[in-house]
C-alpha cells in the first residue's frame, strides 16, 4: 500500500470518526433532552400527588363539615319539633283562655238582651245560649227570638273585622239551616271585651248592633241614627 493510499485511508476513518463523535454528541444530547422532561414529568407527577393528598384532605374536611351539618339539623329539627309542640300548647291554653273570656261575655250579655233590645224598640221573649244546627254546621253565641224577630249575637273577647265578616255571612244562612225561623226577621249584633275601631264601625255601616262592656254592664254603643239591616 502506497503513502498515498493510506493517507485517503486514515482521512476515511478520520472522517467517520468525526461523523460518529457529532452523532454521540446529537445522541447525548437528546438524552439530556429525555432526561430533562423525566425530571420535568416526575416534578408534574409529584405535583399531581401533592394535589390528590390536597384534595383528598378538602374531601374529608367536606365530609366532616356535611356530617356536623346533618348533626346539626338532625339536633335543629328535635327543637322544632320541641318548639312546635310548646306552640300547640301554648295556642291551645290560649284558645281555652279566649273561649273563657268569650263565655264570661255571654254571661254580660244574656241578662242584659231584654233591656239592651227593649230600648231599640224589640222585645224578646226567649234567649238561648250556644245553639248548633243538627249537623253543627253554623252555631250561634246567643240567639233571642219573638213572634217577629229573631236576633243573632257573635260574642268575641277580641273582635275583629274578619270575626264581624264572618257573622255576617251566618246571618244570610240562618234561615237556610234553621228553616224554622224563615218567617222572621233576623237581626244581626256583635260583642266583645276588646273591641277594635275597624271592627265596629264596620259592623255598623253593615247594619249590625255593636254591644260593648262598659264597666259592670254592657250598652249597645250604635247611636239614635242607627237602622239595623234585616235579613
Amino acid at each position: 500500500m502506497t503513502a498515498e493510499e493510506m493517507d485517503l485511508g486514515f482521512q476515511k476513518i478520520w472522517s467517520l470518526f468525526m461523523e460518529l463523535r457529532e452523532d454521540f454528541k446529537e445522541t447525548d444530547k437528546r438524552f439530556k433532552e429525555t432526561d430533562k422532561r423525566f425530571k420535568e414529568t416526575d416534578k408534574r407527577f409529584k405535583e399531581t400527588d401533592e394535589r390528590f393528598k390536597e384534595t383528598d384532605n378538602e374531601i374529608k374536611e367536606l365530609k366532616t363539615t356535611i356530617d356536623r351539618l346533618s348533626m346539626k339539623v338532625e339536633e335543629t329539627s328535635v327543637e322544632v319539633k320541641k318548639t312546635s309542640i310548646e306552640v300547640a300548647k301554648t295556642m291551645k291554653a290560649i284558645n281555652a283562655l279566649s273561649g273563657k273570656w268569650s263565655r264570661f261575655v255571654e254571661g254580660l250579655i244574656v241578662p242584659a238582651m231584654e233591656r239592651l233590645f227593649r230600648e231599640r224598640g224589640i222585645e224578646i221573649e226567649r234567649i238561648f245560649s250556644r245553639v248548633q244546627s243538627k249537623n253543627k254546621s253554623m252555631e250561634i253565641d246567643i240567639l233571642a227570638a219573638n213572634g217577629k224577630h229573631a236576633i243573632l249575637v257573635e260574642v268575641k273577647s277580641t273582635l275583629k273585622v274578619n270575626d264581624v265578616k264572618e257573622h255576617i255571612k251566618r246571618l244570610g244562612n240562618f234561615k237556610v239551616v234553621f228553616p224554622e225561623y224563615k218567617d222572621k226577621y233576623i237581626v244581626g249584633a256583635v260583642a266583645g271585651i276588646v273591641i277594635e275601631e275597624s271592627a265596629d264601625k264596620y259592623a255598623y255601616r253593615n247594619g249590625l248592633f255593636v254591644i260593648a262592656e262598659n264597666g259592670n254592664t254592657v250598652n249597645i254603643t250604635n247611636d239614635d241614627k242607627f237602622v239595623p239591616k234585616l235579613w
